[in-house]
């Protein structure tokens, strides 16, 4: 995994057996976080809102449907809520039966993932899951756009960092009931220690990502925040793990 700053060996252990610890409420730490969420969000939109218009645009002339793409993911304390994200994949694309293979379903089930996603919009021929105009959108992460201007800035249901918003299958799938209630204590991120450390290199499979989102829910400081988002910045522009 190229150095990456995956907890192992007795550091693995240790993030383990914190999984049972109780958690640790950080109110003034909560409430100044919130404050830098708004303010950079804000900050972030302002600056974006040029190429947040032209990507919609071009989404909507290359696949005649809405730019925009919700999802429902699990948030703090267990709250459904819609991620916004620009719509990376063709219309249709959650019909999975009828768009994917039964290998590619199957290789689907088991990290919520394609390496080569015929649904990606561009998608044309084998091996454009690596190069199509959707492909494009997630290795830049400028699907993401949507979630600072709404989910951090408006609606508040996520954070510039924290654990990755996941689905209800994938949390009771992948998380004994002791690690879901520890990871929907804290507001899911638009970054984490997951995303920035580790991205698609670690998987459910191994455990590891599991134990990197722990990791996060039981050390998170203004500190760890901020390394998460330069660490976050440094392997956009390097496309590592990108996918």
């Amino acid at each position: 995994m190229n150095n990456l700053n995956v907890p192992k060996s007795d550091a693995a252990e240790q993030v383990v057996s914190k999984n049972n610890a109780e958690f640790v409420e950080k109110p003034v730490y909560d409430f100044f976080k919130r404050a830098f969420d708004i303010v950079s969000s804000l900050a972030a939109s302002i600056i974006l809102i040029i190429p947040i218009i032209i990507i919609a645009a071009v989404i909507v002339i290359k696949d005649g449907w809405s730019p925009l793409y919700k999802h429902k993911r699990i948030g703090k304390n267990g709250k459904k809520f819609d991620v916004y994200k620009f719509r990376s994949m063709k219309k249709n694309a959650d019909k999975l039966e009828e768009m994917l293979t039964p290998e590619q379903l199957a290789e689907y089930k088991k990290e919520y993932k394609l390496k080569d996603d015929p649904r990606l919009i561009g998608y044309k021929n084998p091996g454009d899951g690596d190069r199509c105009f959707g492909a494009k959108l997630r290795k830049l992460s400028l699907d993401e756009f949507p979630q600072i201007m709404i989910n951090i800035l408006v609606l508040g249901n996520m954070s510039v960092v924290g654990p990755r918003p996941i689905i209800e299958s994938e949390l009771n799938e992948n998380y004994t009931i002791e690690e879901q209630k520890l990871l929907l204590s804290v507001k899911p991120g638009l970054t984490g220690y997951w995303q920035a450390y580790a991205r698609n290199n670690v998987g459910y499979e191994s455990g590891d990502r599991q134990k990197m989102e722990m990791f996060y829910v039981h050390n998170r400081s203004f500190l760890l925040d901020m390394k998460i988002i330069f660490k976050t910045i440094i392997v956009v522009l390097k496309r590592t793990g990108a996918k």
